[in-house]
């Protein structure tokens, strides 16, 4: 099965057995919004600098979030920075459609409950394991010093970025980690990238501080 990088990053970000989250929804999903960024910079249909993101290509890859996304910011009128996309492309409702989609494919499975038998809730365990392996197989391999491609350098990047590299290869160099994700594989696709989702990590943070503050 061919899935996306913020898809193989889901895949990552919650646990097997349990299909609970590793990390907070706010760095989840900002790592998510900059996964679909990364990933149609590392197949040529935009560009990525500190200042503005740029469409070289507007044709579509034939995926519904990555082409939505493209024609999204072709249509934008202003050049915007790349924090402000991702800031625009991620929310919990991207990581629902994400999981539903893998779980459609057989990837996860969908289980609905109730917390304290009232807040409802719902996990997403894996149903098929082999799409993951393969995914950690990859990863595995640049973290034990293989050249990564830039798919590979991307997700590694996204990881280190929201932190999740910490919670799903707990065993992993952190200098190979860092290495990696400051690395040249992916171009500025990847620097750009983590610099735009600590960015938004960081305004979420301090906004959802200041908003308990006031409260």
């Amino acid at each position: 099965m061919k899935v996306t990088i913020a898809e193989e990053l889901l895949l990552l970000a919650y646990s097997e057995d349990e299909g609970k989250q590793l990390i907070s929804a706010t760095q989840l999903d900002a790592a998510l919004g900059g996964a679909i960024l990364a990933e149609l910079a590392v197949n040529e249909r935009i560009s990525l600098s500190d200042a503005k993101v740029s469409v070289l290509d507007p044709t579509p890859l034939g995926d519904e979030e990555l082409d939505a996304a493209l024609a999204r910011i072709a249509a934008e009128n202003k050049e915007r920075k790349p924090a402000w996309w991702v800031q625009k492309l991620y929310s919990a409702t991207l990581r629902k459609r994400l999981l539903t989609r893998l779980a459609e494919a057989g990837v996860l499975a969908e289980e609905r409950g109730k917390v304290l038998g009232v807040f409802p809730t719902t996990r997403w365990p894996e149903a098929d394991g082999s799409v993951e392996a393969d995914v950690r197989e990859r990863v595995a391999g640049a973290l034990g010093g293989a050249d990564p491609d830039a798919r590979t350098a991307v997700l590694v990047a996204v990881m280190h970025a929201s932190k999740l590299d910490r919670k799903a290869f707990p065993g992993a160099d952190k200098e190979r980690v860092k290495e990696i994700a400051e690395g040249a594989w992916a171009g500025d696709a990847v620097a750009t990238t983590i610099a735009a989702i600590n960015s938004v990590i960081m305004i979420a943070a301090t906004t959802a501080a200041v908003t308990a503050t006031i409260s």
